[in-house]
């Protein structure tokens, strides 16, 4: 038989197992395609003493007891066997050789299951041994891939099918290799247990798009009907691809942003969204969102995402810019300056898109940049003129932020031509008005009396700051006599300047105009006048008195001491209608109690508030007659 001209090393282990044990040999398992046969190949041994000189044998099937009266499949003695078996199996070896191999053909699905062989030798020498043979019948061929098949590594996938059948051998061929690569086969190779498979070969680089790929082989038996195929799908496993993300992303202040990844990998990837090294999200999936609700200006900038597994990794980034209006300006730079000194002002600020940064003054453009965070304003030589509030504008089509701030120029005092005195009646004031940074201090000068007033003085002098500009009044009260020089004098700690103030009053315009003739003459009309009102009013008191003495000569002059008999109401009526005519005339307040026109020297004739005369109202109002 050509089986068993191909089992040499059967005979060499039965020769080396000689020694007098009962003993068997044949393959735990073995396969075989439904519809061809099987050779289950088979040695045994029984005591050398016993020199049978008839040895038959017995294979059961699913069961190594007699008494459980399992299926016969073969029986030398008798040649009767189950009606499963009929036709189907027959003994190969020589049983006086202690070969007892078993060939079963037209295999069916119920023919798989255990074998057991009984020797026979006579008598009680009999033996069933434990040993047996696991018979699988299959319909498909075993297609063996690697455990691991990573791309751009080569690999070798087999095809292998049960061999076992000396009456039919398979030929192999490959389904779907096409473009992995050319076969190779090996033929027929024997296995440990004795058994036999055919093999074939098939090499090949996979790339990540032969993931998943179908690869099949078949098995045909020439001369005959059968066929058998069978399929394997190729799990290559391959670094991660990122294939899907977003690219730059614009999104509005307050807006909702998803940004998208996708890779492709196997096994999947652990994706993850990192920015500025901290993970913010991260999963095993093959895509990921990150979900940004109400985006800020400090959520602005770029996003990465990476992907990895076992095999390697990939990262992508994406940009995020969010728009938004700009910040409120801040501005770094000189606010307080000497007069003459160069200002350089900053103003910066932040925005998407870079705003237009526009600085003015009073409504007037000093300074503008387009599409710039920063401007700088360069004042050479600064002037009081360039006192004052600036504005730093910023805008985009989001939205405009403005910061006001003001540069103070410091300088020494200038003292304005408004600056004058004024006379009315026996009051004097002066007006001195100086432009100055840091406030001045302002001090009056009456040279031909040799006296100073300065501000801290406030019986004599009112002052009040506007901005820079210090207004302070002088007033001089009871001045009788020709209008004094005056002399402003400020002074801060750049520098000083004084200035006579000329006077615009009208005691002097009317002196300029009639002269010393001009005087004369108006006093002559002022006495006449005196007498005049007091002879009227010495004949009009004796009508309404009868007490009054006609042969009396009132004073002339009137005090505060002299009453007329029997009329006291008389003088309070007459200083009641004085005092009309002096509001009408323009007079206001009461007679001064500082009279300044008089030296230190004089302080002792000056007329006080009691020697104050009808005269003097008089004088007053024919003063301003004349006028």
């Amino acid at each position: 038989m050509i089986f068993l001209a191909t089992l040499p090393l059967f005979w060499i282990m039965i020769s080396a197992s000689r020694g007098g044990h009962w003993g068997a040999w044949m393959p735990s398992t073995i396969s075989a395609f439904e519809g061809t046969c099987v050779s289950i190949p088979c040695r045994f041994d029984f005591p050398d003493e016993l020199r049978p000189a008839v040895v038959h044998g017995v294979w059961y099937f699913n069961s190594p007891y007699p008494k459980n009266y399992p299926p016969v499949v073969f029986k030398s003695r008798t040649q009767v066997v189950h009606e499963s078996f009929q036709g189907r199996s027959r003994l190969l070896g020589d049983l006086g050789l202690r070969n007892c191999t078993l060939l079963l053909s037209t295999l069916s699905p119920e023919l798989g299951g255990k074998y057991y062989f009984r020797g026979d030798l006579g008598g009680y020498n009999q033996y069933t041994f434990s040993e047996h043979s696991v018979l699988d019948i299959v319909n498909t061929p075993n297609i063996v891939v690697p455990p691991e098949v990573v791309a751009g590594t080569e690999v070798e996938v087999s095809c292998m099918v049960p061999d076992n059948c000396p009456e039919l051998r398979p030929e192999l061929s490959w389904l779907g290799h096409e473009g992995l690569g050319e076969p190779t086969v090996l033929g027929r190779l024997r296995e440990d247990e004795g058994t036999w498979v055919q093999v074939s070969l098939l090499h090949f680089v996979p790339t990540r798009e032969a993931n998943g790929h179908r690869l099949g082989c078949q098995a045909a038996f020439p001369n005959t009907t059968l066929q058998f195929e069978g399929y394997a799908s190729l799990d290559v496993k391959y670094p991660p691809v990122i294939v899907e993300m977003n690219s730059s992303v614009e999104a509005i202040e307050g807006s909702h942003v998803s940004l998208l990844c996708g890779a492709d990998s196997n096994p999947p990837p652990l994706l993850t969204w990192m920015r500025d090294g901290m993970v913010l999200r991260e999963a095993v999936a093959e895509s990921l969102y990150l979900d940004l609700e109400e985006v800020t200006p400090g959520e602005d900038g770029v996003y990465a995402c990476l992907a990895e597994n076992a095999y390697g990794q990939d990262n992508r980034t994406v940009e995020l810019s969010v728009m938004y209006a700009p910040w409120k300006p801040t501005v770094n730079g000189t606010v307080v300056a000497v007069e003459g000194e160069t200002v350089s002002i900053l103003c910066s600020t932040q925005s998407n898109p870079d705003p237009i940064l526009t600085i003015f003054k009073e409504k007037q453009i000093l300074a503008t940049v387009i599409y710039e965070s920063q401007l700088q304003l360069e004042l050479p030589a600064v002037t009081p003129e360039d006192d004052g509030e600036y504005w730093c504008v910023a805008e985009n089509q989001y939205g405009q932020r403005a910061t006001a701030f003001n540069l103070s120029v410091e300088f020494a005092p200038i003292i304005l031509l408004e600056s004058h005195c004024a006379a009315a009646r026996d009051t004097v004031q002066c007006l001195c008005v100086v432009k100055s940074n840091p406030e001045p201090s302002v001090a009056f000068e009456l040279p031909s009396r040799n006296v100073t007033v300065n501000e801290t003085e406030r019986e004599f002098v009112y002052s009040e700051r506007s901005g820079l500009l210090l207004t302070s009044i002088l007033t001089i009260r009871g001045q009788a006599q020709a209008p004094p020089r005056v002399i402003c004098t400020s002074r801060n700690l750049y520098g000083t300047q004084s200035l006579e103030l000329p006077f615009q009053g009208a005691h002097r315009l009317m002196w300029a105009k009639i002269g010393p003739v001009g005087a004369v003459v108006a006093f002559a009309i002022l006495i006449a006048i005196v007498c005049y009102i007091t002879q009227t009013r010495r004949k009009k008191n004796v009508t309404e008195s009868p007490s009054f003495s006609g042969g009396d000569n009132p004073h002339v002059l009137y005090s505060p001491e002299f009453r007329i008999s029997g009329a006291p109401d008389k003088y309070e009526s007459e200083k009641q209608r004085l005092g009309s005519e002096r509001r009408l005339l323009g007079l206001r307040g009461e007679p001064p109690e500082l009279d300044l026109s008089y030296s230190h020297s004089d302080l002792g004739k000056r007329p006080t508030k009691d020697s104050y005369t009808l005269t003097e109202e008089l004088a007053e109002y024919a003063e301003i007659r004349v006028k």
